[in-house]
C-alpha cells in the first residue's frame, strides 16, 4: 500500500463553544492508503482534551510506515489487528482503520453498509449542534439551520433558563450535552423541568468517572441519558450499564470503524440505545460515520455542517436530514484539497 499524511486546518462557520473550551477552527488528520488503483480516505481530529495533535498522530504513523507499506491488504480486520498491536493512539489508529475500509469498499466494489449486510432504507436523523454562546446567538444559529434535532450544549448556571429561551423559536426535538458540568443533584433537579420542554435526553451531564453519581441519575433521572465521556473504548460499554440508558461512541476515541462496530453488538447485547458522535470534522470521517446509520438509534453526524469549508465530498445530507450516499462505494469519499 501507499501511504500519504495531510494535516488540515478547518475554519468553522462560527465559533464553538462546549462547557471546557471555545474554538474557530480544527486541525484534522487525513490519512490516504492507496492500493490496486483504488485510494481510502480516514479522518482523525486533534484533541487536547486527550492530549492528541496532528503532529503527534503524524509521528506515530511515521513510525511504523515501512510495516504499513508492506503489508499485504486482504480485509480490514487483519490490518487492525497489525495496526492494533503497534501502540498507537486510537486516534491514529481511527485514521489509519477508516482509510482502510474505504480502500477495501473500493476494492471490492461495495458501501460499507452492504458490506456489513445492512440496508440504507431507514436510519435517525443527525441532530444540528448549537453550541454554548449568548442565547441571541444561539437563537440565530436555530435560525439560520431549520432543523428537526438540535443538540444543545450546556454547562452554565442557567442552562434551563437558556432551553426556555430556545423552546419560544422552534418545535424542534432537543438534546442536551453538558459534557461533563453538572453533579448528580443538578441533573435529577433539572431533568424534569427539561423534559416539560421537549428535551428527549440528556448526554454525559455528569464527571466521566462520577459513577456513584451516576447510580443515583439513572434511579431517578425521568430523562434518558446516554453516555459519552464515560464510554471511550470497548471495554467502556458493559461499564456503562446499568449507569446509562444508551451510549455516544466516537470513532476517534474508541480507535476506528473496526472496535465500533464491535461496541454496537455489545450494546445491543445489553438493551443499551446506540448513538455515534462526531467532531468538528469534514466529510471524509462524516461518510465513515453515515456507513453506520442502519446499525443506531440516535446519530450526531453534523460535524462538516458546521465547516466554513469542507475538503472532501462523500455523503450529503440535505435540509429535511435526509442522507444521500454517493455512488462511490467503501465510505464514498473523494478529496477535494
Amino acid at each position: 500500500m501507499d501511504l500519504k499524511l495531510k494535516k488540515y486546518t478547518l475554519t468553522l462557520k462560527h465559533t464553538f463553544t462546549i462547557s471546557r473550551e471555545s474554538h474557530n477552527s480544527q486541525d484534522t488528520l487525513i490519512v490516504s492508503l492507496s492500493s490496486d488503483n483504488c485510494t481510502g480516505y480516514g479522518e482523525a481530529t486533534s484533541n487536547p482534551y486527550y492530549n492528541i495533535s496532528c503532529n503527534s498522530m503524524i509521528s506515530e504513523i511515521e513510525g511504523i510506515r515501512r510495516e504499513i507499506e508492506a503489508f499485504d491488504f486482504n480485509s480490514t480486520e487483519d490490518f487492525y489487528s497489525f495496526i492494533s498491536s503497534k501502540g498507537l493512539s486510537n486516534f491514529a489508529l481511527c485514521a489509519l482503520d477508516l482509510a482502510a475500509h474505504d480502500l477495501y469498499g473500493k476494492i471490492i466494489g461495495k458501501p460499507l453498509y452492504e458490506v456489513w449486510g445492512t440496508a440504507i432504507e431507514n436510519y435517525p436523523v443527525t441532530n444540528y449542534t448549537i453550541g454554548l454562546d449568548t442565547i441571541d446567538k444561539m437563537v440565530a444559529k436555530m435560525k439560520e439551520k431549520p432543523w428537526p434535532i438540535y443538540k444543545i450544549k450546556l454547562g452554565t448556571e442557567n442552562d434551563v433558563a437558556i432551553i426556555k429561551e430556545l423552546r419560544k423559536h422552534t418545535e424542534a426535538i432537543f438534546r442536551i450535552d453538558a459534557n461533563c458540568a453538572w453533579t448528580a443533584a443538578e441533573t435529577i433537579h433539572n431533568a424534569p423541568l427539561l423534559k416539560e420542554l421537549g428535551v428527549e435526553f440528556l448526554e454525559q451531564p455528569l464527571k466521566a468517572g462520577d459513577w456513584e453519581g451516576m447510580e443515583k441519575v439513572i434511579h431517578q433521572s425521568v430523562l434518558p441519558v446516554i453516555a459519552d465521556e464515560s464510554c471511550i473504548v470497548e471495554s467502556d460499554v458493559e461499564k456503562c450499564w446499568l449507569h446509562f440508558n444508551g451510549i455516544n461512541i466516537k470513532l476517534t476515541k474508541c480507535g476506528g470503524l473496526t472496535p465500533a462496530l464491535r461496541m454496537i453488538d455489545k450494546a445491543k447485547e445489553l438493551d443499551l440505545k446506540v448513538m455515534v458522535g462526531c467532531m468538528t470534522e469534514s466529510t471524509v470521517g462524516i461518510s465513515a460515520i453515515a456507513q453506520l446509520l442502519p446499525k443506531l438509534d440516535y446519530v450526531d453526524m453534523d460535524g462538516a455542517m458546521l465547516l466554513a469549508e469542507d475538503i472532501a465530498k462523500g455523503v450529503e445530507i440535505k435540509e429535511t436530514g435526509r442522507v444521500v450516499f454517493p455512488d462511490i462505494n467503501g465510505s464514498g469519499i473523494e478529496l477535494l484539497v
